[in-house]
This record gives structure tokens, C-alpha cells and sequence, in this order.
């Protein structure tokens, strides 16, 4: 037998109002309206809602058990109605974030870190990947938003690109390794002996911190290490090209009110990111501690 869900939802106001008028005056409804509904759902079960004659008006058990079902409705209907209340409002959904793996550890955790403290119904899925991986999954909806360096030029019309941090920008292969072997030849190195090479950002951080190695790292990254790190950049004016770490999105996604408020905390710590880079970056000895260790943006 199928039922209207709107009748149950109606049967449950009123048993819990106690009265039909009660019921209507919650409902938004009037009471003539009212019922007619409950006597048509009478008619339709082909049994009695309610005790004859009780002021209040007291169920029958097997009104009581329709009225449990009619509860769950509306409460399902309420909550769903707060579901998209909050996606709306960017309150409540999921980001899937993806980006270059040292900006990512260094930068971009801590950020989500922060972002969740203000928001904690929002779920974000972070990986990592270079340009060259993470681009094809933006297109193919696998990820919502890259964190990546890039130059304009290299976005596709479908996409979007919006600045958030001057870098060097990783090149395809080994990122790091060919940056560094590029910047040391722009110096005048023409051999260069790599004894240390794949690591992640806490394994170079210990390698150099145990060694008199030299390494190129954002210097982004590098002012977002804790101070015992004692990790320092050399003041070398080295040619960098013309990219920026930014956010890459589908052009499609940028409606999504979840991305646009993780969107827009990341550009704001990002902006104060920005700032302590420019400020540090002029005032910050290059000789930190017994060892003097190379960082430059990539």
C-alpha cells in the first residue's frame, strides 16, 4: 500500500500537538485542511487514527506506529533541508587538494589545519602530484583544486589559474635536481656531484641539519620551518622564469561554495605568506649557525 509521506508528516504534528488546530497552526496549514488529510489517511488504511470522543486528542496504537514514521520523515526532511543550508553556505562538504609535495607538507597542511578549526564539517583529501600529473586528473574531476607552480600561458581554456606566490617553478622529471643543477650552472658550476637525491621534506630537512649540504627549496617553504631547523637561504640573484605557485581549478568546480571558501583561506595565508617571504628575505643574515645552507625558491 503506498501512503503520501506528506499525510504521516501531518499525522505526527498533530499526535504530537495534541490537537488538530495545535497541529495546523505548526504545520502553516489550516485546520479545515488538516482534516481532511488525516480522514483521507483514515480512509486509505481502512482503520481508526484516534481514540473517539478525548479532548485531547489521544492515537490509537496503530496511529501512535504511523506517527513514528511520519516523525522520521520530517525529520529527514529537515535535515536535508540544514544539508543544503550548509552547502550553500560552504559549510559542509568535501575539497579534494592536490599539489607539489614539499609546498604541500611545508605550506599547504597547515593551512588546512587552520581552515578545519573554523570549519569542521568540511572534509579535505590531500595528495600530491607535479603539473604534469595533476592536471589530467583536474580534468578528469579527480581532484578539485592543484596546488602547482605554472605560468599562464600553460593553462588550457577549461581552466583556471590564479596566482598565489612567486617561485620557480618545478620542471618535469626531478623537479628539484634540475632546478639546482640549472641554478649552479647560471654560477658558473659546470660539475656538479649529487650525492643525496628523492628525499622527502622531513628527510632533506634532517639531511641537511647533519650535514654541510646545500639544497634549493622554496623559500616559502623555508620561512614556514620552525626556527630550531636553523635552515637559512643564501642571497644569490638568480635568473627565475616567469611562473607562480597558484591554484589551477576547473573552471566548471568554481561555483562550488566549498571550494571557494577553502579558496579564498589559502589565497589569504598565502597573501601573509607572501609578506614574511619579502620581509625575512631582506633582513635574514645568510650565514645561519655553523653551516651555510642554499634555499631558493622553486
Amino acid at each position: 500500500m503506498k501512503l503520501d509521506e506528506r499525510h504521516l508528516v501531518q499525522l505526527s504534528v498533530v499526535v504530537d500537538a495534541g490537537g488538530v488546530t495545535e497541529g495546523a497552526a505548526l504545520l502553516g496549514a489550516s485546520q479545515p485542511a488538516v482534516s481532511r488529510t488525516l480522514a483521507m489517511l483514515e480512509k486509505r488504511v481502512g482503520e481508526p487514527l484516534f481514540l473517539p470522543g478525548r479532548r485531547p486528542l489521544r492515537p490509537t496504537a496503530f496511529g501512535r506506529q504511523l506517527a513514528v514514521h511520519g516523525r522520521a520523515i520530517l525529520a529527514a526532511s529537515r535535515k536535508a533541508s540544514e544539508t543544503v543550508a550548509s552547502f550553500r553556505g560552504g559549510a559542509q562538504g568535501r575539497v579534494r587538494l592536490a599539489g607539489v609535495p614539499f609546498f604541500m607538507d611545508a605550506v599547504v597542511s597547515g593551512i588546512v589545519a587552520s581552515f578545519q578549526m573554523k570549519e569542521p564539517d568540511i572534509h579535505v583529501e590531500q595528495s600530491y602530484g607535479h603539473y604534469h600529473d595533476l592536471i589530467p586528473q583536474l580534468v578528469a574531476n579527480e581532484i578539485d583544486l592543484a596546488v602547482t607552480p605554472a605560468g599562464t600561458h600553460e593553462i588550457s581554456a577549461e581552466l583556471a589559474f590564479e596566482p598565489l606566490i612567486a617561485a620557480i617553478a618545478p620542471l618535469p622529471g626531478s623537479p628539484l635536481m634540475l632546478d639546482l643543477t640549472n641554478i649552479l650552472l647560471t654560477l658558473g658550476i659546470g660539475e656538479l656531484a649529487i650525492r643525496y637525491s628523492g628525499g622527502s621534506l622531513h628527510s632533506v630537512i634532517n639531511y641537511l641539519a647533519a650535514s654541510q649540504a646545500l639544497a634549493i627549496m622554496p623559500l616559502s617553504v623555508v620561512h614556514s620551518l620552525p626556527p630550531e631547523f636553523r635552515i637559512g637561504a643564501l642571497p644569490l640573484n638568480i635568473p627565475q622564469p616567469d611562473r607562480m605557485i597558484g591554484i589551477v581549478y576547473r573552471r566548471l568546480s568554481a561555483s562550488d561554495p566549498v571550494n571557494r571558501k577553502f579558496f579564498g583561506h589559502l589565497r589569504s595565508n598565502m597573501e601573509n605568506l607572501s609578506r614574511v617571504v619579502a620581509k625575512r628575505d631582506g633582513a635574514t643574515p645568510w650565514q645561519t649557525g655553523p653551516f651555510m645552507r642554499h634555499m631558493q625558491e622553486p
